[in-house]
């Protein structure tokens, strides 16, 4: 039984080391990319005050709707980014990428298309 218990204990201790070498292997094969989950994280469109042109900027917003999105705020300004539900046209998947990159005061952070 004692046998059993360290030879369990032996695996273990193996594939735990395994998978950290692995896991460090993998993320030094990795390329540095330029923008980092914060920079990106700091990209956003003020829904609120964007010009259309901006708007277009965000993923699956062309120019129609970003002019609804315009026409829309003049008469009810976001409160709540889920406001932005309320354009026609707009689904879940849509809102599901516009979510991260989206934000209703500061200023337009985001300088060029998102990829689509």
């Amino acid at each position: 039984m004692q046998l059993h218990k360290t030879l369990v204990a032996f695996a273990l201790t193996a594939l735990t080391l395994g998978s950290a070498t692995t896991s460090h292997a993998e993320s030094a094969a990795r390329p540095v990319t330029a923008e980092t989950p914060q920079s990106k994280a700091q990209s956003v469109v003020n829904i609120n005050d964007a010009t259309a042109e901006q708007l277009e900027r965000l993923p699956g917003i062309g120019p129609s709707r970003a002019q609804a999105i315009v026409n829309f705020r003049k008469t009810h300004p976001f409160r709540r980014i889920e406001d932005l539900q309320r354009i026609k046209g707009l689904g879940k998947k849509t809102w599901n990428r516009l979510r991260p990159l989206i934000a209703l005061s500061g200023p337009t952070t985001m300088a060029a298309a998102v990829e689509r």
